[in-house]
């Protein structure tokens, strides 16, 4: 069963990857796209856990209730400097954002699989239900 998540996984990062290269959104053309993409919610999470780890590193320690409570403060810096990190190595090309989104897709290298025509449609399906003004009348 894993196995097919994985697939539909990859599946969406073919989507996303065909209509940021501004390809028509149709399974032939989705299809020559990767499965891994810089911006996945994995390579975020991951990305997530190494921030934290280097800001939870430079906090003094206190009481074990002193702790908690400066971390559970942190948790939304640490979120939105992740954003912004893995967002700027989405949006450059050099050696820095490669650097970033190493780890991320190498970690997508379990997490992805490659999908069928099948899985590929679906996930186009989602995606253009997503984007705004795209909805068919059906969903009127």
């Amino acid at each position: 069963d894993i196995r097919r998540v994985w697939q539909y996984h990859g599946a969406e990062h073919k989507v996303i990857n065909c209509y940021e290269h501004g390809d028509g959104l149709t399974v032939e053309k989705a299809r020559k796209y990767t499965t891994k993409h810089p911006r996945c919610g994995t390579s975020f999470m991951f990305l997530v856990m190494v921030v934290s780890i280097l800001v939870f590193s430079l906090l003094p320690w206190g009481t074990l209730i002193g702790n908690i409570l400066l971390r559970l403060a942190m948790v939304p810096l640490v979120a939105g400097l992740s954003y912004e990190i893995i967002r700027f190595a989405g949006k450059h090309e050099g050696r820095l954002a490669r650097v970033i989104s190493y780890p991320g897709l190498v970690f997508q290298l379990f997490t992805t699989l490659e999908p069928d025509d099948r899985q590929i449609e679906v996930a186009l399906e989602a995606f253009k239900n997503a984007l705004p003004g795209e909805k068919d009348s059906r969903n009127s």
